[in-house]
């Protein structure tokens, strides 16, 4: 056996096994291709991502616009419906929703459907309005409302009268 440490006494001062080694990485070294970069397509993708970047952000403030501005108008609404079973009994929504004119051309529904008769004339009156009770029969829970007129599509303003129907049980 020999030992690591010995070097034969040739003129490269290598082992035949270490020189064919080092003639193949010469080989190697030789014959590896250069990388290319398509340093217009790098820079069209890093472009396109940062287009796409920034309509994203713009598409957030947009609907973190949308959403101040909804829910700036649901405060100006009036109160929701308390119950709503008994806008599905009571047919179409609409026949419940007073839909309030407001300056500029606008309109805000107030949605009346199920709630009682007192939650019903301070929401009217919050816009000003003139409010009329009638009773009315039905299924649904005595003291609801089950329709108003006018109701939505036709707008009110401030100063007209709405009859609230009230289900009488």
């Amino acid at each position: 056996m020999t030992s690591y440490d010995s070097r034969p006494s040739g003129d490269s001062g290598y082992t035949p096994l270490e020189e064919e080694l080092v003639r193949a990485m010469h080989g190697f070294a030789g014959a590896a291709d250069v990388p290319r970069f398509d340093t217009d397509r790098v820079v069209r993708r890093s472009r396109r991502k940062r287009a796409t970047a920034m309509a994203g952000g713009a598409a957030a403030v947009l609907l973190a616009i949308g959403g101040g501005t909804a829910l700036a108008t649901s405060v100006t609404r009036g109160p929701e419906p308390l119950n709503a079973t008994s806008a599905a009994t009571t047919g179409d929504r609409n026949h419940t929703t007073v839909l309030l004119g407001l300056p500029g051309g606008h309109s805000a529904p107030i949605r009346l459907a199920g709630n009682d008769e007192t939650l019903a004339k301070a929401a009217l009156a919050k816009g000003g309005l003139k409010i009329g009770f009638v009773k009315a029969a039905c299924d649904g829970k005595p003291g609801s409302v089950i329709a108003v007129s006018p109701h939505a599509p036709t707008v009110v303003h401030k100063g007209d009268t709405v009859t609230v129907t009230l289900c009488a049980g």
